[in-house]
């Protein structure tokens, strides 16, 4: 609007320039109207007024130029970082409270030297043999519950899943620049990712059940072993011996 005004005021000032120089009265014999330099000084006005009309259009085209790139450059205004990090967070939670034996190396080799030996001496009792059995199935019981666990938490995020999945669809839809589309992108990415972080741990959860279910099975082979090696062992068995009857 303001670039026509501006063009409207300087045709005005041509034709009235114009206007001016044909019907000023000569005073004086000496002033003389030159049609071809007045000409002249048309088309030079002329130019000058296109030119000014393409120095408009230029900055018009440069205003339109930032307002887009103020628009490619606006934030997001929705962000799923706290939710998503509230979620990896509760699933590893889960993870530490692993019962009896923790996720962690050397608690693992600790447990398997004292409660899951490679072979069993022949002086080790019946009770610490069977204490040793308990203490095994306690472990599998209590990954299997664990892994039970673990997997309960990863179906509570999926509601936290789809309406997350659902605000960044509605961002991206209604993104007014291309930060915007990307920030949103980007959202969806890490929701992937804590996706794929919450079936890593429910895997891990499982594979660590069956790792000790295994393991009980094994060691109760080795144990069931020795008890039949410590039943036939029974000693020197009878040895006759003079006996008297009467004194």
């Amino acid at each position: 609007m303001k670039s026509t005004h501006l063009r409207t005021a300087l045709a005005v000032g041509v034709a009235a320039f114009a206007l001016a120089c044909i019907s000023r009265p000569a005073h004086a014999q000496w002033i003389v109207f030159d049609p071809n330099n007045f000409a002249q000084n048309v088309l030079t006005a002329a130019r000058e007024l296109q030119q000014v009309n393409n120095s408009i259009q230029s900055l018009e085209n440069q205003a339109t130029m930032l307002t887009n790139q103020s628009r490619n450059l606006a934030s997001l205004p929705y962000s799923s970082l706290a939710a998503l990090e509230q979620s990896i967070t509760q699933t590893e939670q889960l993870l530490i409270q692993a019962q009896r034996i923790a996720y962690n190396v050397t608690t693992i080799d600790q447990a398997f030297t004292s409660t899951y030996p490679l072979a069993y001496s022949s002086s080790t009792s019946s009770q610490q043999l069977l204490s040793d059995a308990q203490t095994r199935w306690q472990n599998s019981l209590a990954g299997f519950q664990d892994a039970m666990t673990v997997q309960a938490g990863a179906v509570q995020n999926l509601d936290s899943t789809r309406t997350q999945i659902s605000a960044l669809v509605s961002s991206s839809q209604s993104a007014a620049g291309a930060l915007q589309a990307a920030q949103s992108g980007n959202q969806l990415v890490a929701l992937q990712t804590r996706q794929l972080a919450d079936l890593t741990a429910v895997m891990a959860a499982i594979a660590r059940a069956q790792s000790l279910e295994g393991a009980r099975n094994v060691e109760n082979q080795e144990q069931a072993q020795q008890q039949l090696t410590n039943f036939l062992n029974y000693g020197a068995g009878y040895q006759p011996g003079s006996a008297q009857m009467f004194p």
